[in-house]
């Protein structure tokens, strides 16, 4: 295995239930031998599915995915309120489950589309005064929580069966799937826990990119250095939505150094100041540029020098 410096990419890690996101990263960095390591948004034990691990170089881009749209699928309980919000806490309160019909259930669903105010959760890692507000919960600690701007782009119904309710939800950034059931179920009368959860989807990634830990284990237990390796999205792949830039070797140094590369072809870049992935006359991706309407390219976010593919590196 490589040194633990020279792990650099993402890897789409399909979290398994029951385990932390900051355990799957710590399994993840053993793993790849890697000595630094971040993921892009936390999943609940209780959750499953796309949980993004940016090593080395791709660490300087996960703002990226951390404010990018996601993807769920869901099922709710109906007729139970948890304290934690899903089937890890305890149940609270028990409601009658009557009159829900498929026409009053769209009807809900049609209400919580679009912008939305929500209040976080108490069971959350959010902070109050540099303690996390799940710690407080354990200690029954209630504060008050300032609702957040959110958007459900999408809230579909997959199923409606007894006292169970199966939902596709794609949100913003910040958004509780936890508070969003509750909220759902609170609106039809009869409360609503999560019971699973699975997350699809991050940005542009899909479902079929992810690997699952019991493939990683095996390929590093079997000494799968390449197959190992081959689990890894390179490092630009977290920004690929974005315009790219290809410049000759006097230029990426002068970038290098911090300087400003003057007369820059603007016309295929729109009309607003717009970031650029700045790639090599070799095609090697350098890092992030921003590119002004008058030509000027600033360093913005660059990969350290000798950065390459790990596939590179090992052919």
């Amino acid at each position: 295995m490589k040194t633990k410096n020279d792990i650099n990419g993402l890897l789409l890690l399909d979290k398994p239930i029951g385990l932390s996101s900051n355990a799957a990263l710590q399994k993840s960095k053993r793993i790849f031998n890697a000595k630094k390591a971040g993921h892009t948004g936390s999943l609940d034990p209780l959750a499953t599915g796309m949980l993004p691990i940016c090593f080395g170089e791709a660490t300087k881009f996960t703002q990226f995915l951390l404010d990018a749209d996601k993807t769920y699928e869901t099922t709710a309980k109906l007729g139970a309120i948890t304290d934690t919000g899903d089937a890890e806490g305890q149940v609270i309160e028990r409601r009658e489950i009557n009159d829900i019909s498929l026409e009053k259930i769209k009807a809900v669903l049609e209400k919580f589309r679009g912008e939305q105010s929500q209040i976080p959760p108490m069971y959350s890692a959010l902070k109050q005064q540099g303690k996390p507000l799940y710690e407080l919960a354990r200690a029954g600690i209630s504060v008050p929580r300032e609702p957040r701007k959110i958007i459900i782009h999408q809230l579909d119904l997959v199923s409606f069966s007894g006292d169970e309710l199966s939902l596709v939800v794609r949100c913003s950034k910040g958004t509780y799937i936890r508070s969003l059931v509750e909220d759902i179920g609170f609106a039809l009368g009869c409360g609503a826990h999560v019971v699973v959860l699975r997350r699809t989807a991050v940005a542009g990634f899909d479902a079929g990119k992810m690997v699952t830990m019991e493939n990683l284990l095996a390929f590093s237990e079997a000494k799968q250095e390449k197959e190992l390796l081959d689990a890894l999205l390179p490092v630009d792949s977290l920004v690929s939505y974005l315009p790219s830039i290809q410049l000759n070797l006097e230029n990426v140094v002068s970038l290098k150094k911090g300087q400003c590369i003057k007369n820059v072809d603007t016309k295929n870049y729109g009309s607003e100041l717009t970031l650029v992935r700045v790639y090599d006359s070799e095609s090697q991706f350098i890092g992030l540029a921003e590119l002004s309407l008058e030509g000027f390219l600033k360093p913005k976010r660059l990969l350290r020098d000798g950065v390459r593919s790990q596939i590179d590196d090992l052919e």
